[in-house]
């Protein structure tokens, strides 16, 4: 009785030692919890020539006018055309019970015919909810993953 009793013992804890954790959160689903989808309009910079056309894209000129005047600088019947920026949608999903400060990944896509995204750098950017408040910004440098890159 004894030796099966430590065979046991012993069988159970050498399997445990080779389980896979598996965490609270993957087994469960709280009533009413789920993730947040976010949306933002922003502008990519530092294409190097692969951005929006600007006559294809008029909208892009504008949000880069808006940018600049928010910033002190006076834009007013300027014309400019730099083709190294690209209005851009940017979307994220914010996790149930996520912290302040907590990073989420971004998908950013074009809006208008820019070439290509990768280099740019993202200006601030906030990204509102379905109630209109803003959950989170999103910035920084634009970085292919996934599959397609």
């Amino acid at each position: 009785m004894i030796r099966t009793f430590a065979a046991l013992f012993l069988i159970l804890i050498v399997s445990t030692a080779f389980a896979s954790p598996i965490r609270i959160k993957d087994l469960v689903e709280f009533d009413g919890v789920r993730s947040n989808d976010l949306v933002g309009y922003g502008l990519v910079v530092g294409l190097n020539g692969t951005g929006d056309g600007l006559r294809n894209s008029p909208f892009t000129e504008e949000i880069m006018s808006n940018i600049l005047e928010r910033l002190g600088v006076n834009v007013t019947g300027e014309q400019f055309r730099p083709n190294n920026v690209a209005a851009v949608l940017v979307t994220a999903s914010l996790p149930p019970f996520a912290r302040t400060g907590s990073p989420i990944d971004v998908t950013i896509s074009a809006i208008g015919d820019a070439d290509s995204l990768l280099g740019g750098t993202l200006i601030m950017t906030p990204l509102n909810a379905a109630d209109g408040e803003i959950y989170a910004v999103a910035q920084g440098t634009i970085i292919a993953g996934g599959i397609a890159a």
